[in-house]
């Protein structure tokens, strides 16, 4: 097993993986920006290093500093959570010419799923259900009239190197086509330096539902059932629960094989996530592969009883995986909410400050994930997420139950948070009901 890993990121992931490097018996290194200093992951992990100043850029994107304090402490492995490098091939090349392993899939696997132009054809190849659209990259305003004719209105204009609902625009008309490639090509061009977008066509009111991928270098892979992402504002995930109230046994073997294929199609090895729409004729699209560690990856572990890190870092070294399909149960129902550091009475606006007073909830079937304490500066650098809090019991009426007292008895005093939002949704007879879909929450004003 691996003698030392630094924890290439921050925040609630980073105190994740230094807790599963606890139980597997291996040292941590934390790196932290200046802004960070006081930060949980720093002050628990066995060694901490400061690698730049506040912005992103000079720190927890800085890939010469992360692998020098690789250099300085010694680490032989690097765990890079989710966002910041964690999809980043080149840093994954990097390591391995330093001799660092990287805990992730392959650069060559990250390259090919991490362009969705790529993946799409990677999916169509391998059988896997994919959005009509088009076979590349959209450049010239006449091919991109005659694909969206040809699919029909409305369409998608996605980035192929987007995430987290950057880059992406739905186009009702051909009088808004020219308009919408250009602000997503540019959002795109910001946000991930690759201007690259192409079509899709728009699928009415889906499902967003994700299947949790397993896959060790000898071929070995499983999946852990799937998780419904369907409440989100913005194309950004709110509330996410496992299972799906829309899937049934018969569902959940069809999208599980599915996203296996996905995942030897690519020689994947690691954990990874196939994410994919459903209609409400039952019909599922592949979206796209997240080849890291996903935020939500706690719920998952919760119904399966599997620790998706602690898997993912054996993997890393070499292990086979212990499970097989067969081996994979879904017990009871777990759901999800994610605290915000915002005020969803002004536009969902961060709002960074000191807390002052903080109680977490805690209790019979209740988990946080978290790295806040009680004094601690929430900074306006990074992104407003605060805490994880999971709910899990034997059915989903229960599991909405406890979820609704652990965010009554969750105090966060000096500043503004989502709990209350959050318990609103919770209140919804559409969501008690299981009846949501991904534009649910825009129909109600968000």
């Amino acid at each position: 097993m691996f003698g030392k890993i630094l924890i290439a990121n921050r925040g609630e992931i980073a105190v994740r993986i230094i807790h599963a490097c606890r139980e597997l018996g291996i040292s941590t290194v934390a790196v932290y920006s200046e802004a960070d200093k006081s930060s949980l992951h720093v002050q628990i992990a066995d060694e901490a290093v400061c690698i730049g100043p506040a912005k992103t850029q000079d720190s927890y994107l800085n890939i010469k500093a992360i692998l020098a304090a690789c250099e300085v402490t010694g680490a032989d492995a690097v765990h890079p959570g989710f966002g910041f490098l964690s999809e980043n091939s080149g840093f994954a090349k990097m390591c391995g010419i330093c001799g660092i392993k990287f805990i992730g899939p392959s650069p060559e696997a990250m390259d090919s799923l991490g362009d969705k132009i790529k993946a799409k054809k990677i999916m169509k190849q391998a059988g896997v259900p994919v959005i009509p659209g088009s076979d590349g990259l959209v450049t010239d305003i006449n091919d991109a009239l005659k694909i969206a004719d040809e699919i029909g209105y409305p369409v998608m204009i996605k980035a192929t190197a987007g995430g987290g609902g950057r880059g992406i625009r739905r186009v009702n008309s051909e009088k808004e086509l020219e308009a919408a490639i250009i602000v997503a090509q540019n959002e795109a061009k910001s946000f991930f330096g690759n201007s690259g977008v192409y079509i899709e066509k728009f699928i009415e009111n889906p499902r967003h539902v994700e299947i949790q991928l397993i896959a060790d270098e000898y071929g070995n892979v499983v999946h852990l059932g799937e998780r419904d992402c369907s409440m989100q504002r913005r194309n950004q995930k709110i509330i996410e629960e496992t299972p799906s109230p829309a899937v049934d046994e018969i569902l959940r073997g069809k999208m599980g094989k599915a996203a296996v294929a996905a995942a030897k199609a690519c020689e994947y090895c690691s954990v990874g996530t196939a994410e994919f729409l459903l209609d409400k004729n039952k019909n599922f699209y592949f979206m796209e592969m997240n080849t890291r560690i996903q935020v939500e990856h706690g719920i998952t572990e919760l119904v399966t009883g599997v620790d998706i890190v602690k898997t993912q870092i054996k993997i890393a070294n070499s292990q086979k995986l212990n499970i097989s399909q067969e081996d994979v149960k879904m017990n009871g129902h777990a759901i999800e909410c994610r605290i915000n550091a915002e005020m969803p009475e002004k536009g969902f606006m961060p709002v960074p400050g000191k807390i002052s007073e903080l109680y977490v909830p805690c209790g019979n079937g209740i988990r946080v994930d978290s790295a806040i304490y009680s004094g601690y500066t929430i900074t306006s650098h990074y992104d407003s997420m605060i805490a994880k809090v999971m709910s899990y019991a034997a059915t989903r009426d229960e599991a909405i139950a406890k979820m609704k007292w652990a965010l009554a008895e969750f105090i966060v005093e000096g500043i503004s948070t989502n709990i209350d939002f959050q318990l609103s949704l919770l209140r919804n007879e559409d969501f008690k009901s299981g009846n949501v879909d991904i534009g649910f929450l825009s129909r109600l004003g968000y």
